[in-house]
Order: C-alpha cells, then sequence, then structure tokens
C-alpha cells in the first residue's frame, strides 16, 4: 500500500537524524550502557502505546511460537546488533556508519528471495546499480574498513536477518507487539550480557547523559513503529531501499553542524540514491496511487 511507502519514508529521515544525534549522544560514555538504557526506555513506550491503542489481549494470547519468534528479532535486531553498531560508531564517523548501515538493501534482497520467496527479476538490476553507485559516489569512501566500521558492518548483517524474520511475523502480528518484541527481549538480552561483563556497575555513568539517552529514545520508538508498519505491507527489499535516503540526511547535518562540507559527490550521490529508490518502488508497484494519478494525467491517459 501508498501507506507504507510513506512510513518508510518517514522512517529514512528518522534514521538520518537519528545516527547523527547518536554519534553525538554516544561520545564518551560506555556505548553498551547506553545501549540497553535507549532500548529499555523504548520498550516501555511500546508497552504505553500498545495499551493505549488496546493491543495487550493481543499480547496476551500469544503462543509460545510466537513468543520464539519475538525473542529472535529481539536476539537479531534488539540486542547484538545495537552493541556492534554503537561500538562501531565511536570508531568512526556517523556518515560512515550511515553507509554502511545503509548496504542492508542488498543482504535483505538475497535473503528475501532465497527464504520470503520475494521477486526480484532482472530489472531490479537497475535500481541495485543506482543504489549501489550512489552510495559509492556519495561518501567516496577509501578502500579497505577500519574496526568500527567492520563492527557497523556485521551489525547491519545481523539487523538484515532481522527484518526477514519480522516480515514473516508480520504477517500474523500487529507492528506495534513485533516492536515491542524487539526492543524488550532486545534489553533483556543486554542486560543478561551487562551483567556477565560487569558492565552494569557503568550505569552511573549515563549521569549528565539522560537527555541524550531520552532524545534518542524517542528517535528508536518512532524508528520501529513507523519501519514495522511500513514493512507488514512494502517487500521486505524495498522497504529497506528506501532507507538508503537516511544517509544524505546524517550527512547534510554532519556538514551543517559539525564544521563540514557539501561536495559536488554529495549531489550527484544524493541524485543517483533518490533514483534508485524511486526506480525500486516503481518496479515494485507500490507508487502511491497520488502520484499514479497524475503520471496518467500528464501521459494523456486520463
Amino acid at each position: 500500500m501508498a501507506r507504507g511507502v510513506y512510513l518508510v519514508l518517514a522512517t529514512a529521515v528518522i534514521s538520518g537524524v537519528s545516527i547523527f544525534v547518536n554519534r553525538v549522544g554516544v561520545s564518551g560514555i560506555n556505548a553498551s550502557v547506553y545501549t540497553w538504557s535507549k532500548n529499555l526506555i523504548t520498550a516501555l513506550l511500546l508497552f504505553a502505546l500498545i495499551l493505549f491503542v488496546r493491543k495487550f489481549r493481543e499480547l496476551r494470547v500469544l503462543g509460545r511460537r510466537d513468543w520464539l519468534r519475538l525473542a529472535a528479532i529481539g536476539l537479531f535486531g534488539g540486542s547484538i546488533p545495537f552493541l556492534l553498531f554503537f561500538n562501531g560508531l565511536q570508531m568512526t564517523t556517523a556518515a560512515r556508519g550511515a553507509f554502511i548501515h545503509k548496504t542492508m538493501f542488498i543482504y535483505v534482497a538475497v535473503l528475501a528471495a532465497l527464504l520470503l520467496k520475494e521477486r526480484l527479476g532482472k530489472r531490479i538490476l537497475i535500481p541495485a546499480t543506482l543504489l549501489l553507485a550512489g552510495n559509492a559516489i556519495f561518501l567516496n569512501l577509501p578502500l579497505g574498513l577500519g574496526m568500527g566500521d567492520l563492527l557497523i558492518l556485521l551489525a547491519t548483517l545481523f539487523w538484515a536477518v532481522e527484518v526477514i524474520i519480522s516480515k514473516h511475523t508480520l504477517s500474523t502480528l500487529s507492528p506495534s507487539i513485533v516492536a515491542f518484541g524487539r526492543m524488550f527481549f532486545g534489553a533483556v538480552f543486554l542486560l543478561i550480557f551487562l551483567t556477565a561483563t560487569g558492565s552494569i556497575a557503568e550505569a552511573g555513568s549515563l549521569v549528565g547523559h539522560w537527555p541524550w539517552v531520552l532524545l534518542t529514545s524517542g528517535f528508536l520508538f518512532l524508528y520501529v513503529i513507523t519501519f514495522y508498519t511500513g514493512l507488514q505491507t512494502v517487500k521486505a527489499h524495498v522497504a529497506t531501499s528506501i532507507l538508503l535516503l537516511g544517509s544524505p540526511i546524517t550527512t547534510l547535518l554532519s556538514a551543517t553542524l559539525m564544521n563540514g562540507t557539501i561536495l559536488p559527490g554529495h549531489i550527484l550521490g544524493t541524485a543517483f540514491l533518490i533514483s534508485g529508490v524511486v526506480t525500486m518502488v516503481f518496479l515494485s508497484g507500490r507508487i502511491p496511487e497520488g502520484i499514479m494519478t497524475k503520471l496518467r494525467v500528464y501521459d494523456g491517459r486520463s
């Protein structure tokens, strides 16, 4: 549905801003404790939403298989990759982190074709080429990856697996329940990790950082709600392709607020990214009806 496309577009905007804000907020503190606190607050916000929209009955009647799927989503999406991502983000730039994260559409496309039987076809080579070219031009990354980049790449692979599990789960469960499962079980697994490593004692380091924790928790809440609601009706590889539009937003914020520079490659790369996303959405048959109507009027068919 067109609504799903709009929601994932909103997710891309939220992601672009969130990665920049997180790069600032995570500086100087234990990234694992920061991540756990943020995920826990987001889980509480989602639980409050479930109560508000009267979805608690759905949560209460979940079967064992449903809980196992939610736990898997929490493991692959709400815990391990967050540890990898935010520790990696402390070692690299926000722009590079955003770039690597947005390559997720490649891994999701492959997994979706194999496991969800999403038909890709040869035509997907067109938008895929535009998206990859846009990524390459946008950041003009040097060859090789640093340790921080590798951690973010590994996190992205975990998130790709989680998208596939979530897409399958959304066929029977509502987006708010799936989002809650991701953040609740993610917080549980993170707490186990922090306790086992003794890092939970560093929770006191968050004093003075709570405004950042609360702010980024709000971004995370909006991210999971818009993304999972959109993912319910949009193909997995299309949804993750749209997320690439978050990269230009992160870089623009870094350039304008952190004394960076907007380069010609940023403009050209953004043009490629937008072209790739529009082509991907068009080939999936998910162009919003309002836009399609205008196109028909323009070419004289209506």
